[in-house]
């Protein structure tokens, strides 16, 4: 794109063929068919279908596909008729699952959609020498807009003519005060927050008016450049999502391996039939895969996205709720997300006394006479008002530097109405950024009075005395050097400092007559300053082990300021110029110091992001303005604020913070690492019950090499191993995930970004309790089929009965063996325990109904719960000697 704003304006018209009178409505018609609609391209929506099918997608999901098509095909055999049952259990279940994952995961992307909505309907322009309204698409290139106090900017443009004209640009550039243009030729490297020759779509006039031509529409503008930038980038999986991918092949694997094996033993020792080497293989493969982790991952996910949204942090995308635990480096703009986004005054300077205006004792009752009148004139010289909103609640209208003189008045008690009632404006001397001062007259009783503000350096040139303890006196040069002092060192604490005066109008007098021989009255100095809260915010995340950078698109000098008051290192800070002076290496050891970053474009904070990303740091970014999008997009979290958040900033972000404090991202960081602490929990219960029903089904079919079982016996069928892994996985799984977080969370560190959900640790609580599952289990079943005085094939079905019930029993006590590891009371959670009774009471209903002879079980007597009770005895005390041996070699985990 040409450097617009550093080519003078005649060039510019000239090579657009246009001029102040504007093109021709011809021109224009033919200039719409070249460059398109004024407007931001859509994004094609995502298909439906597509999510639903991806749901099957999956490596594990194919593998019991595939068993649901062998029990199917196999139901057509003689006698084999009840494997149809199988496989429609198997498809129920993978179907539901499906459902679940595609309600969770169908959203449509709307960013793009959300820049359109942001663009104004109608535009003034000059065409055939005519100003004229029209539709904003169907500006062009060349056009030339027309605007005034309160436009939204249609298009890019460069300023031909402008009076006082100033633009709110923080939704694009981060800037938090109106910014002054001029249509004056700047320098090619001048960057983006400091074009003041420029106008930018998507921005608004705040003050006064000008005419520009236009240089880019729709995608050709910075905001359709931003649109470009979500539309490229790519939605990465979240690490999580890589790692339960990666399980699932190694699962997979490990499946398709132990089957091949098992069918080799079949065939070399046993001689098996084709029929029961297929029966085996659907066992295996229903045993070794967790059907229900995808779905119990996606509810454990949508409980955690429950408890956040009632800390006001919105999640839009599953997976963040987990990625947020992780995060161990947070980039946050400045403007609306650590500061309030509303100038404020902070600092009052009356000849001989500094005040400060956060004083709440603070007021015209008890307040010297000089305060007053500094305080009179802040508020008649003022063309702010108070108004209403929608809601009928009071609200400031007008430029915020004057809101912020009005606010600080009705603050000390003063009555903004009848002030200004008082003055009756008789002419105004307007702002501009020649005089840098603003004068009003008004008649007060008999007397005429002018008061002016603006410029400390300006206003004290003009002024010959100085209100010193309410009385009127010659402003010496000592006191002017103590004024310019104070406006320094107001200056260098990043306020934005206006200087007040006022004289007594006699006769006729000039407009510059009425600006000489002022009397000084004193300095009010503000700035946009930190929300409450935010410093302790941060320092909660630091101790978290989470690393704040602040990317802001204010200048340097404010940049240090609101960060040193919340604690950001400032010696280190960087502007964008900077940054693009740096080669990556070297902008990646920056950033280990580096904790401002000012003035800073997109490109700036998309360029920061990657090198921290490539770092392995796991990111989250906020922001609240358009130009924040595509980082948002980018960031492994990114974080838009819900109240002050542009619709774009919300639309591409994972974490919507509805209250727009800071400090829910911490509440939010609690909760992510809460929610990983509850996936580890049922990922080591479901893989450790189903390593035990592997082990189990192997070992059987070993075993079926010296003792008879009687024909094509199977441990347990494929529709009693669905059963289980649907008592087991279903409810007691899913209740995991409303365990509360523990009690000292924020106190340890992120975890790294190389440590998955299944770790060393975890690895052998798995390995060992699924060893001493299936020992106990297996013991129970041999001992049923020796001891028994039934014949076969009577007493291999109540052997097997046993081991089926066993699973079921013996994993309602895993999951609180689990959560001991955790350091979880064991009554914490009601609804566990709920759903282990009632998980219960289903297996009973199995077995003591008509749907037994469904899944081939028999009633078990007392004596054999009797048997049962020993077992879990037996195997909860094997698990707390794992659970000892497991903090002894990963205590340092």
């Amino acid at each position: 794109m040409k450097p617009w704003h550093s080519i003078p304006v005649e060039k510019i018209l000239k090579e657009l063929q246009t001029s102040p009178k504007g093109l021709s409505s011809e021109e224009a018609q033919k200039r719409l068919e070249k460059y398109g609609k004024n407007e931001i391209e859509k994004k094609a929506k995502i298909n439906p279908l597509k999510i639903f099918i991806s749901q099957f997608t999956d490596f594990l999901i194919l593998i019991l596909i595939a068993a649901a098509i062998i029990s199917y095909l196999m139901s057509f055999l003689p006698g084999k008729e009840e494997h149809l049952f199988d496989s429609i259990l198997i498809i129920t279940i993978l179907t539901a699952n499906a459902i679940i994952g595609f309600i969770q995961e169908y959203r449509a992307e709307k960013s793009i959609e959300a820049l359109k909505k942001l663009s104004a309907p109608k535009a003034r322009v000059i065409r055939d020498g005519i100003e004229q309204e029209i539709d904003s698409e169907k500006i062009v290139p060349g056009d030339i807009l027309v605007l005034e106090q309160g436009d939204k900017i249609t298009a890019d443009a460069r300023i031909i003519s402008e009076v006082n004209l100033e633009t709110d640009e923080s939704a694009l550039t981060g800037e938090s005060l109106p910014v002054g243009k001029t249509e004056t030729t700047l320098k090619e490297k001048t960057s983006l927050a400091e074009r003041k020759n420029m106008l930018f779509m998507q921005t608004i006039v705040t003050r006064g008016r000008a005419k520009a031509v236009v240089i880019g529409t729709g995608m050709d503008t910075e905001v359709g450049k931003i649109a470009k930038q979500i539309a490229e980038t790519e939605q990465k999986p979240t690490p999580f999502q890589v790692e339960l991918d990666k399980l699932g092949k190694k699962i997979g694997a490990g499946i398709l391996v132990i089957i091949a094996f098992v069918a080799i033993i079949q065939i070399i020792l046993i001689g098996g039939s084709i029929v029961n080497i297929f029966l085996t293989a659907i066992s295996l493969a229903v045993a070794a895969v967790p059907e229900g982790l995808p779905a119990i991952v996606t509810l454990a996910l949508t409980i955690g996205v429950r408890k956040m949204s009632k800390k006001n942090a919105l999640a839009r995308k599953l997976p963040v709720a987990e990625s947020l635990g992780s995060v161990d480096t947070i980039c946050t703009d400045k403007t609306g997300t650590l500061t309030e986004n509303k100038m404020t005054v902070r600092k009052i300077f009356i000849p001989g006394k500094e005040l400060k205006a956060e004083n709440e004792g603070l007021s015209l009752q008890n307040s010297q006479k000089g305060l007053v009148e500094l305080l009179k004139c802040s508020v008649i010289c003022n063309n702010a008002a108070i108004g209403r909103d929608k809601h009928g609640k009071k609200k400031y209208l007008g430029d915020p530097t004057e809101i912020a003189l009005l606010a600080l008045a009705e603050k000390t008690g003063m009555d903004i109405k009848i002030e200004k009632g008082k003055a009756h404006r008789l002419m105004e001397i307007p702002f501009s950024s020649d005089r840098k001062m603003m004068t009003v007259v008004c008649s007060k009783g008999n007397k005429k009075i002018a008061y002016s503000k603006g410029a400390p350096e300006i206003i004290i040139e003009k002024c010959t005395h100085i209100l010193l303890n309410g009385k009127k006196a010659k402003l010496g040069e000592k006191e002017k050097k103590e004024i310019l002092e104070k406006n320094s060192e107001f200056g260098k604490q990043a306020l934005r400092v206006l200087a007040f005066a006022f004289k007594e109008v006699k006769g006729k007098e000039t407009e510059k007559q009425l600006e000489k021989e002022l009397t000084f009255l004193g300095l009010e100095g503000m700035i946009d300053p930190p929300r409450k809260g935010v410093k302790e915010a941060i320092s909660d995340c630091r101790k978290a082990g989470i690393k704040v950078i602040m990317l802001t698109g204010d200048n340097i000098n404010t940049a240090k300021a609101i960060g040193t008051e919340l604690g950001f290192n400032p010696k280190k800070a960087l502007t964008g110029l900077q940054v693009d002076e740096l080669s990556e290496k070297e902008l990646k050891n920056a950033l280990n110091e580096t904790e401002i970053f000012a003035r800073v474009s997109p490109s700036h904070k998309s360029r920061i992001l990657n090198a921290l990303q490539e770092k392995g740091k796991i990111v989250a970014m906020t922001g609240d303005g358009v130009n924040d999008a595509p980082a948002l997009k980018r960031a492994d979290v990114g974080v838009a604020m819900g109240i002050r958040g542009t619709d774009v900033a919300k639309e591409t972000s994972d974490l919507v913070l509805l209250d727009d404090n800071f400090i829910t991202i911490r509440d939010a960081v609690a909760e992510g690492r809460g929610i990983f602490d509850n996936i580890q929990k049922f990922v080591n219960y479901l893989l450790s019950s189903n390593l035990a029903e592997v082990l189990v089904v192997f070992i059987f079919t070993l075993l079926a090499l010296q003792i008879e079982f009687g024909k094509g016996a199977i441990i347990l069928t494929a529709a009693q191993l669905l059963w289980i892994n649907l008592l087991t996985d279903g409810l007691p799984a899913v209740a995991l995930g409303l365990d509360p977080k523990a009690e000292k969370i924020m106190e340890r560190p992120p975890r790294k970004k190389n440590e998955g959900v299944i770790n060393k640790r975890m690895i052998f609580s798995i390995t060992a309790i699924g060893v001493a599952m299936t020992v106990v289990i297996m013991g129970l079943f041999l001992n049923e089929f020796f001891t028994s005085a039934h014949e076969l094939p009577e007493k291999f079905i109540r052997a097997q009965t046993m081991a089926f019930t066993c699973f079921v029993v013996f994993e309602m006590v895993r999951v609180q063996t689990v959560r001991a590891n955790f350091k979880t009371k064991i009554l914490s959670n009601k609804w566990l325990w709920l759903s282990v009774i009632f998980s219960f009471l289903l297996q009973l209903m199995v077995l003591y109904s008509p749907l037994n002879k469904f899944f081939k079980v028999v009633p078990l007597s007392l004596i054999e719960w009797v048997d049962i009770a020993i077992g879990v005895t037996i195997f909860l005390i094997l698990s707390f000697i794992i659970v000892k041996i497991e903090k002894r070699l990963f205590w340092r985990d």
